[in-house]
């Protein structure tokens, strides 16, 4: 795998945490997740009553996915910091008046537990980093004039993501939850578009955004975004699950915020899993200018226009119907 940079391991002089260790949620039939997550390209193992959510070659337990009654609902959100930073960032969640909690009745990891604005559990912990420290290559295979550029589709192989990039949530006030992060854990804004969408990057290096959130009228999870190597291997992927049957979903795209390629498949629930290629990465050396992007620029550059649903938030027209 070419780095096209290197980075610091830490921001000089500043505490907050490095890495989203993981994210946790629950759907009413687990063989269904098992079998798209499966399908998608990851290494899904069993595990008691859940299933973990791993890419093929990393040693990360990116996600998990318990089984519950009723509609698929985020959990909660783990975060990751390094040891010497937790108590620090422990005393100044008690400077802001955010009081920890009990830890999540589903956790099986130690740390430090509290509430968002919306009421999503969050969980902090001493963790190894999972968020890159260089940009990692996307750019189209460089083949020498007289060959073919194009890879060949009968040994394409499965598409499988190396790791997670991101999540994006919905939120009943975006800009709120943006400061909230920003406050308690120091992630930084990288962007947004007016109080529609706002984007999250970590101090210490990490792509573009570890967290994003989108206008709704609650919490939900909108998609999980998966990294790839490039563009062919994010429309590789988008043929991979149409032959999964599989096939509701957005792009081949290009965003404007944050740069990637993508594709979004549509899970039996409603939200989304992303495979992406070549997201702007910010060095922990780097001051990364955010801006307040026209609506226009805040979905995409080129691709077909999202479909209606992309933008419903399903864990609350279910609790609506």
């Amino acid at each position: 795998m070419e780095r096209l940079s290197t980075s610091l391991p830490r921001r000089t002089g500043v505490t907050a945490v490095h890495s989203l260790h993981r994210f946790v949620f629950t759907v009413p039939d687990l063989e269904e997740a098992a079998r798209f997550y499966t399908a998608f390209g990851l290494d899904v193992r069993r595990d008691g009553q859940r299933i973990d959510l791993y890419t093929f070659g990393h040693p990360h337990r990116w996600g998990s996915v318990y089984r519950a009654t009723g509609p698929k609902k985020l959990q909660y959100l783990s975060f990751a910091a390094y040891p010497e930073d937790l108590d620090p960032l422990k005393r100044h969640l008690d400077t802001l008046g955010i009081h920890t909690t009990e830890p999540h009745p589903l956790a099986d990891e130690t740390g430090v537990w509290f509430r968002d604005p919306d009421g999503t559990a969050v969980q902090m912990l001493d963790a190894p980093k999972a968020s890159p420290d260089t940009k990692e290559s996307s750019e189209p295979r460089i083949v020498p004039p007289g060959k073919g550029a194009a890879p060949s589709r009968s040994a394409a192989g499965t598409v499988r993501p190396r790791r997670l990039s991101h999540i994006l949530l919905f939120s009943s006030d975006v800009l709120r939850s943006a400061r909230f992060y920003s406050d308690s854990l120091g992630l930084r804004l990288s962007d947004r578009s007016a109080d529609i969408i706002a984007f999250l990057h970590g101090a210490h290096s990490s792509d573009h955004h570890m967290l994003a959130f989108a206008k709704s009228e609650g919490p939900g999870l909108h998609h999980s975004s998966w990294v790839v190597p490039d563009v062919d291997e994010v429309g590789l992927g988008m043929e991979q699950m149409v032959a999964a049957g599989f096939c509701e979903g957005w792009g081949v795209g290009r965003h404007v915020i944050g740069s990637n390629y993508f594709r979004y498949v549509r899970d039996p629930w409603g939200s989304f899993a992303e495979y992406s290629a070549g997201i702007d990465f910010i060095p922990a050396d780097v001051e990364w200018q955010a801006a307040d992007h026209p609506l226009a620029d805040s979905f995409y550059v080129w691709g077909p226009p999202p479909p209606d649903y992309f933008v419903v938030n399903q864990e609350i027209a279910a609790r609506g119907a």
